[in-house]
C-alpha cells in the first residue's frame, strides 16, 4: 500500500517559508545597497611653509659686520662709544644667529611635511574610490545569487515532474522500475544537497569579504580623522582657540552631584543588584574599563568576579569614593583616556548611565575610538535612559540638569552600528511594576449592563489603556549591547 510522506499543508508550509526567505534576502540586498559608501570630499592639503621673509632674515641678521674703523680722534672717540654698546649688540648678534638657524633647519621640514599630507590624503582619496568600487562589485555579485537561485527553483520542479513521470510509467510497467527510479532520485538529491553546499559556501564567502571591506572602510575613515586631528589649525588675525567637547555638567560641584546621586539614583546595593546582569558579558575578559564609574559599583561586582578593571570619571568626589574602596580609578575625560591607549588593547568597555550626559560630536567621536582601542571580540555596553518611555523622560531624564541629549534606542543603536561594532542589540531594562501602570476596565456582565454598546465600549476604553502604558510606561533603561570584531 503506498503511503504519502508529504501533504498539501507541507506543501503550503515550504511555499510560505520560500516566500519569507525571499522577502528578507531582498529587504537585506536593499538595505546592503543603502548602506553602500558614498565618496565624499576628501580635504584640502595644508597650505605650503611661508619663506618670503627668509631671504631678508639670512641677509640682514649679522649686526656686527661692520665695525667702527679710523684713526686719530675720531678712531678713539668711535672706538670708546663702540666698547659701550658693544655687549648689547653681541647678545642681539646671537640671539638673531640661534633663529636665522632655527628657522633654516625647520624650513625643510616643513616642507616634507606639507608634501607628506598631500600624498597621504591623495592616497586616501584613491584607496576610498577603491573601496566603493570593491561594495559596489560585492552588490552586483550578490544580486546574480537571485536568479541563480531562481534557476534552481526551476530545476528542482522539472526534477519533481519528472520523478512524477517515471512514477506513473513505473505503476504502468514493471515494478523492477520503482528501483531505478528511486536510484534516480537519490543521486539528483546528492546532486541538489552538493549544489546547496557550494551555494552556501559562495554566501559565506561574499559575508567574510563584505566584513573585511567594513574593517578597510573604519580604518580609513579612523585614519582620515586622525590626519585631520593631526594637521595644526590655521591661525589668522581675530581667531580664537577653543577647547574640545566635554561632558555636560563636569563643572558642577563634586559634592553637589555626589549628593545628587545618592538621592535620586538608588543605594549602593539596588545599583549592584542592577548592574549584576551585564557580568555575563564580560567572562572571561580583562583590562575593562568603566566610564563615568561613579561610585564603583560595576567595578567591584567586576573585582568579585577576579575580572581586572579600572573606572574613569570626572567627578573628583567620586573617584576619592571609589580608590577608598580599594578600586583602580582614575580622574581623567573618557576620550582623553582612551585616546591615550594603545590601539586593541581594552578588553571592554561599559557605561552606565553616561551617553546622556554627552555632546552628540563627542559622544561619536567616542565610539569611533571605543572601536579603535577594543581588542576583536571584545564587548561594549552602553546603558541609559529610555528616551522612548514618557515616564522615564519625564521622571528620570529632565530631573537631572547634567543631562545633555536623550537618546532613543534605536538612535543609539545605528551609530554604534555605524562605528563598525557587530553583533548590536538592544537590552531593555527596569520595567515598571504593574500597580503603577493604568488599570483596564472588569468586562463581564456582572461588572456592566449586559448590552453590546458597553461591552464594546468597555473593550475600546481597556485597548486604549493598553497602548497608553506602552508609551507612557515603558521600560525605563536599556543598553545597547555590542561586539568588536
Amino acid at each position: 500500500m503506498f503511503t504519502r510522506t508529504v501533504s498539501t499543508d507541507d506543501l503550503a508550509r515550504l511555499k510560505r517559508e520560500r516566500e519569507d526567505a525571499d522577502r528578507e534576502y531582498n529587504a537585506a540586498l536593499t538595505a546592503l545597497d543603502r548602506a553602500l559608501l558614498r565618496l565624499r570630499d576628501v580635504p584640502h592639503p595644508p597650505p605650503p611653509y611661508d619663506e618670503h621673509q627668509l631671504r631678508p632674515l639670512n641677509e640682514q641678521w649679522n649686526l656686527l659686520a661692520v665695525r667702527p674703523i679710523g684713526t686719530g680722534w675720531r678712531g678713539r672717540f668711535w672706538s670708546a662709544i663702540w666698547s659701550a654698546v658693544s655687549p648689547l649688540f653681541e647678545r642681539q648678534h646671537a640671539f638673531n644667529a640661534a633663529l636665522v638657524e632655527h628657522l633654516n633647519r625647520n624650513t625643510s621640514v616643513h616642507r616634507e611635511v606639507a608634501t607628506s599630507a598631500a600624498t597621504t590624503l591623495t592616497f586616501m582619496h584613491e584607496e576610498l574610490i577603491k573601496t566603493i568600487e570593491f561594495q559596489s562589485r560585492i552588490v552586483q555579485h550578490l544580486q546574480t545569487i537571485t536568479p541563480y537561485v531562481d534557476t534552481k527553483d526551476r530545476e528542482i520542479a522539472g526534477i519533481m515532474r519528472r520523478i512524477n513521470e517515471d512514477v506513473g510509467e513505473s505503476l504502468m510497467g514493471s515494478a523492477g522500475a520503482l528501483g531505478d527510479v528511486a536510484d534516480e532520485l537519490r543521486k539528483r538529491s546528492e546532486s541538489m544537497t552538493a549544489r546547496e553546499r557550494r551555494y552556501e559556501a559562495q554566501i559565506e564567502d561574499v559575508r567574510a569579504s563584505f566584513a573585511v571591506v567594513n574593517q578597510v572602510t573604519q580604518t580609513l575613515k579612523r585614519e582620515l580623522e586622525r590626519l585631520q586631528q593631526a594637521a595644526p589649525p590655521a591661525i589668522t588675525p581675530g581667531s580664537d582657540t577653543k577647547t574640545p567637547a566635554k561632558v555636560a555638567g563636569s563643572s558642577l560641584g563634586s559634592h553637589k552631584y555626589v549628593g545628587f546621586e545618592d538621592l535620586y539614583r538608588g543605594s549602593r546595593e539596588d545599583i549592584r543588584n542592577h548592574l549584576a546582569s551585564y557580568l555575563e558579558e564580560f567572562v572571561g575578559a580583562t583590562d575593562v574599563v568603566d566610564i563615568g564609574c561613579g561610585r564603583g559599583e560595576f567595578l567591584e561586582l567586576l573585582r568579585d568576579r577576579g575580572i581586572a578593571a579600572r573606572g574613569i570619571d570626572s567627578n573628583h568626589e567620586m573617584v576619592e569614593v571609589c580608590k577608598e574602596r580599594g578600586l583602580v580609578c582614575d580622574e581623567t575625560d573618557a576620550l582623553g583616556f582612551l585616546r591615550a591607549q594603545p590601539d586593541e588593547s581594552v578588553g571592554g568597555l561599559f557605561a552606565a548611565q553616561v551617553v546622556e550626559h554627552l555632546e552628540p560630536s563627542y559622544l561619536l567621536t567616542l565610539l569611533d575610538t571605543a572601536y579603535l582601542k577594543l581588542r576583536p571580540g571584545a564587548k561594549l555596553i552602553l546603558e541609559t535612559i529610555n528616551a522612548a518611555s514618557w515616564s522615564a523622560f519625564f521622571f528620570s531624564y529632565i530631573r537631572d540638569i547634567t543631562h545633555v541629549r536623550a537618546l532613543h534606542p534605536e538612535t543609539l543603536e545605528y551609530f554604534v552600528r555605524a562605528s563598525g561594532f557587530q553583533n548590536v542589540h538592544i537590552r531593555y531594562l527596569s520595567p515598571h511594576p504593574d500597580d503603577f501602570k493604568l488599570k483596564p476596565i472588569p468586562v463581564s456582565s456582572q461588572s456592566l449592563d449586559g448590552t453590546p454598546s458597553s461591552i464594546a465600549l468597555a473593550m475600546t476604553l481597556n485597548r486604549n489603556v493598553e497602548k497608553l502604558n506602552d508609551l507612557l510606561f515603558a521600560d525605563q533603561d536599556y543598553a545597547v549591547i555590542a561586539e568588536r570584531r
